[in-house]
């Protein structure tokens, strides 16, 4: 029987082994994180964290052709989704859980010598600047920073429908990345977010968290209609370029002296 030869992915640990890692040292760690939850009728629960893996994969892969020695750690499945109690198996981890990991992570690669994290964080739920702020403090040695892949400012030049879940950019990419798993769009809910009443929140210099279920009907916000593969993979190479960019200035860097 013919066997194909395994091709080695040093930059995705998840599918490197002991002979390979050993021989490696990395510069830079990139954790992706997720969430397991609700998106709309359409879109599966771990659709957060295929993103954010494949996502981190693509980065990486781009920046390790191009030099740069960083390794991806297993994706993280799980999130902050305290406003979602009532939905139906979305699956909650508290901050102070996810301080938790994160320092048991950093103690890892402190020991091992890595001492720059990168967190690619896929759920707008997940807050992790005031953690990193914490570790920061109790490892003054350690570099560690957040990417919020879709926060990226230059999204809307892909997409027409403003959105935060399952909207038009999660649906396009994911009928790009994972489409069978992908629902039939005639099957999708609207979207429609319900807004505050109080003008100062839907302002937004007033904040408090949003109850779910009363925000929106089909857990959905952003109309995801006018969604299509191709808007999804030119988003994908879009934004995995930038990030294998921020990876490769990242692995160059003294972190020492980032200021001009």
């Amino acid at each position: 029987m013919h066997k194909t030869k395994a091709l080695m992915k040093p930059y995705l640990l998840a599918e490197s082994n002991w002979k390979t890692i050993k021989e490696e040292n990395f510069n830079l760690v990139i954790l992706p994180w997720g969430a397991t939850e609700a998106h709309n009728y359409h879109l599966p629960y771990a659709t957060d964290n295929i993103q954010a893996e494949r996502i981190a994969e693509e980065a990486a892969r781009i920046a390790w052709q191009n030099g740069a020695k960083v390794t991806v750690l297993p994706t993280i499945p799980f999130g902050v989704n305290t406003g979602q109690a009532d939905i139906k198996l979305d699956i909650n981890i508290n901050p102070s859980t996810q301080l938790a990991i994160l320092r048991d992570i950093v103690q890892v690669l402190r020991r091992q010598g890595m001492y720059k994290l990168m967190i690619l964080n896929g759920h707008g739920g997940n807050d992790f600047k005031p953690i990193i702020r914490e570790l920061g403090l109790e490892f003054q040695d350690m570099f560690i920073c957040l990417c919020n892949w879709f926060q990226f400012k230059g999204k809307m030049d892909f997409f027409k429908q403003p959105g935060d879940h399952a909207d038009e950019m999660e649906t396009s990419l994911m009928l790009y990345l994972s489409p069978s798993l992908v629902r039939p769009l005639q099957e999708a809910g609207l979207g429609a977010e319900k807004k505050n009443r109080i003008l100062a929140f839907r302002e937004g210099w007033v904040w408090a968290e949003r109850k779910w279920s009363q925000v929106t009907e089909d857990t959905g916000i952003g109309d995801p209609t006018a969604s299509t593969i191709e808007k999804g993979e030119r988003f994908f190479c879009e934004i995995t370029n930038r990030i294998a960019e921020v990876l490769l200035e990242l692995d160059n860097a003294n972190t020492n002296d980032l200021y001009i």
